[in-house]
C-alpha cells in the first residue's frame, strides 16, 4: 500500500476560515439534535417520567450491550417542517448480545409517539436498512397510532410498515417487538407481525379499537386490561410471548431474545482485524473543504485521514484526474473509493469510474463514493466528445452493482453528478453528510440566471421590453430559496439521507456501516446492462 502524505495543516492557508465556517455548520447541527433529545419538551418528559417510564434513548441504552457504539440514523427528520425535530421516532443500529440490531423506539413524549409523515418515512427507512443488511430489528412500542390530522398522507404508504415487518421474517431476518404503554389500531399490527413479543403488566395496552370505539363501533362496554391488556394477550390471546414486571424486565427479555438467535454474519470479517489508525489527524478534516463549495480541495487529504494506516493504492493516477479511485482498507474491510477531485465530471472520469466498479464487483469489494461534483460537463465540445453517452455508462454501473455501496457528500452533489456517485435515488446501504455540503440540481446562481435567460427569450418572442427589476428581484428570491432547500439540514429534515455528520466523526461512521453490512453477503454483479462506447 502507498500512504498518502499531507500538506494540509493549521498553517495552511484558508485552514483557518474553513475551519471557522464548519464550526458554524456543527453548531447549527448540534442545536437541531438538541431539539430531537428534548423530544416532547420538559412538560411531557417530565409527565412520562412521573408515570415511571423511561425516555426512547434511555430504553435503548438499556438494550444495548454496555458501552457499545449506537449509530443514531436521521436524527433531525422532521427539520424545517411543521413536525418537531426527530418525527417522534428514534431509530439507529446497535449491538445486542454481540448482535448488531436496527432499533425503532417511539417517542411518546412527542404527540404520544403518534405516527406522522416523517417518522414513517423515517421508519420505513430503518426496515429499508434492516432488509438490505440483513439486521435484527427491535421495535421498542409506545404509539397512539397515526397522527389524525394527516391521515391522508400516511395511512396508505403506512401500510408498507407492517408488510415490510413480514418480509423481514420471510427473509429469516428476525424481528422483536417490546411493547411500552399503547399500541393502538394500526399500531397493534407492529407486534401483531413481529417473531417475538414482549410486553410488560399493567402497562401494555394493545388493540385495533380501545373502550370508546368498540362502544360506539358495537355497543360493548369492556375496559383496557380486558380489551388488550398485557396479561390477557400473554394468557388468552397468545399475542404476547413473554410478560415482563417492568420497562427494565422487557428489555432484559428482549436481550434475551436475540441472545438465542444463534446469528451469524454472511459476509467476510475484517481482513486485519487490528487495523492502524489514520497516520494524519482527523481533527484537521475540519479545515479541509471551504465555504465557498467553488473551491475545489484534494479528496486525498480525507482519504488520509480516515483509511487505515492513510494507506491507499490509487487507480489510473494520470487519467481522468477530475475523479480519485483506488483500493485501501476501513477498519479493517477493503473499500473501493471513489472521490470527486475538481468537481466537474468529464468523459475520461465516466469511463474511469465504470472500469473502476466493474473491478470493484469482480473483487466483491464495497465501494465508498466520496460526493464533491457540480455535475457533468457541459457545452459543444463536450456534447461531440460523447460526454452523454459517457456519463450512462457510469451511471449504469452504478445502477447495477452489488456490492454494498457507502455515500459522504463532503461539498456539493448537484445535477446528474449526484447521479453518477451514487446519491440516494441510488440506494446506497448508507449515505451521510457533512454539515456544509449542499444538494440540488445546480448550483443557486446558475439555476436562476437559466430562469432568467429563458424569462428574456420569452419576452423577446412576444416583442415585449424584458424588466430588469424584476429580474433582479426574481434571481435574488430564486438564489434564496434554493440556497435553502439545498442545505444538509434541509435535505437530512426531509429523509434524503441517513444524517448528518461532524467530519471528525467520518471515520467510525463508516466503519459502524461497514460491519453493519457484512451482516449480509458481499457479492459483485454477474453482469452490467449495455455499455454505450
Amino acid at each position: 500500500m502507498t500512504v498518502l502524505s499531507s500538506s494540509l495543516g493549521p498553517s495552511s492557508p484558508g485552514f483557518a476560515e474553513n475551519r471557522a465556517a464548519l464550526l458554524e455548520r456543527l453548531a447549527e447541527l448540534d442545536a437541531a439534535q438538541e431539539q430531537a433529545r428534548a423530544g416532547g419538551g420538559e412538560k411531557y418528559v417530565a409527565r412520562h417520567h412521573a408515570r415511571g417510564k423511561l425516555l426512547p434513548r434511555e430504553r435503548i441504552e438499556l438494550l444495548l450491550d454496555p458501552d457499545s457504539p449506537f449509530l443514531e440514523l436521521s436524527p433531525v427528520a422532521g427539520y424545517g417542517t411543521d413536525f418537531p425535530v426527530g418525527a417522534s421516532v428514534v431509530t439507529g443500529i446497535g449491538v445486542v448480545e454481540g448482535v448488531e440490531c436496527l432499533v425503532v423506539a417511539n417517542d411518546p413524549t412527542v404527540r404520544g409517539g403518534a405516527v406522522n409523515p416523517w417518522s414513517l418515512a423515517k421508519t420505513r427507512r430503518a426496515g429499508e436498512i434492516a432488509l438490505a443488511n440483513r439486521l435484527p430489528m427491535v421495535n421498542l412500542v409506545e404509539s397512539a397510532g397515526a397522527d389524525l390530522p394527516t391521515q391522508a398522507e400516511i395511512f396508505i404508504p403506512g401500510g408498507r410498515v407492517f408488510r415490510d415487518l413480514t418480509r423481514l421474517s420471510a427473509a429469516r431476518i428476525p424481528t422483536v417487538s417490546v411493547v411500552f404503554g399503547n399500541a393502538t389500531a394500526g399500531g397493534a399490527y407492529v407486534p401483531g407481525m413481529s417473531d417475538h413479543v414482549i410486553m410488560i403488566r399493567e402497562r401494555s395496552q394493545v388493540y385495533l379499537a380501545g373502550p370508546p370505539l368498540v362502544k360506539m363501533a358495537t355497543g360493548e362496554v369492556t375496559d383496557d386490561e380486558s380489551l388488550g391488556g398485557a396479561a390477557m394477550h400473554a394468557t388468552v390471546s397468545g399475542l404476547a410471548d413473554f410478560l415482563a414486571a417492568d420497562e427494565r424486565d422487557g428489555l432484559r427479555l428482549a436481550r434475551q431474545c436475540v441472545r438465542r438467535l444463534n446469528r451469524r454474519k454472511q459476509g467476510p470479517a475484517p481482513r486485519n482485524p487490528l487495523p492502524q489508525p489514520p497516520k494524519h489527524d482527523p481533527e484537521e478534516l475540519l479545515g479541509i473543504v471551504s465555504s465557498d463549495l467553488k473551491v475545489p480541495f484534494d479528496p486525498r487529504e480525507v482519504l488520509a485521514r480516515i483509511l487505515d494506516g492513510s494507506e491507499f493504492d490509487e487507480f489510473k493516477p494520470a487519467y481522468g484526474g477530475a475523479l480519485v479511485t483506488g483500493w485501501g482498507e476501513l477498519h479493517g474491510y477493503p473499500v473501493g473509493v471513489l472521490a470527486n477531485a475538481r468537481g466537474v465530471l468529464f468523459s475520461e472520469e465516466a469511463q474511469k469510474a465504470a472500469q473502476f466498479i466493474q473491478l470493484a464487483n469482480a473483487a466483491d469489494t464495497p465501494l465508498l463514493f466520496l460526493q464533491n461534483t457540480t455535475g457533468y460537463m457541459v457545452g459543444t465540445e463536450y456534447e461531440q466528445r460523447g460526454i452523454i453517452k459517457h456519463g450512462a455508462l457510469m451511471i449504469n454501473a452504478v445502477s447495477n452493482s452489488t456490492v454494498p455501496h457507502l455515500t459522504v457528500n463532503l461539498g456539493a452533489s448537484y445535477g446528474a453528478g449526484n447521479y453518477g456517485m451514487c446519491g440516494r435515488a441510488y440506494e446506497p446501504r448508507f449515505l451521510f453528510t457533512w454539515p456544509n455540503a449542499k444538494s440540488a440540481v445546480m448550483g443557486p446562481a446558475q439555476l436562476a440566471g437559466v430562469l432568467s435567460i429563458v424569462a428574456r427569450q420569452a419576452a423577446a418572442a412576444r416583442g415585449r421590453p424584458y424588466d430588469e427589476e424584476s429580474d433582479a428581484a426574481m434571481r435574488m428570491m430564486v438564489e434564496q430559496q434554493i440556497e435553502s432547500q439545498s442545505g444538509a439540514l434541509f435535505l437530512s429534515g426531509r429523509l434524503y439521507d441517513d444524517g448528518v455528520i461532524d467530519p471528525r466523526d467520518t471515520r467510525t461512521v463508516l466503519g459502524l456501516c461497514l460491519s453493519a453490512v457484512h451482516n449480509a453477503s458481499v457479492r459483485g454483479a454477474d453482469g452490467f446492462g449495455v455499455f454505450r462506447m
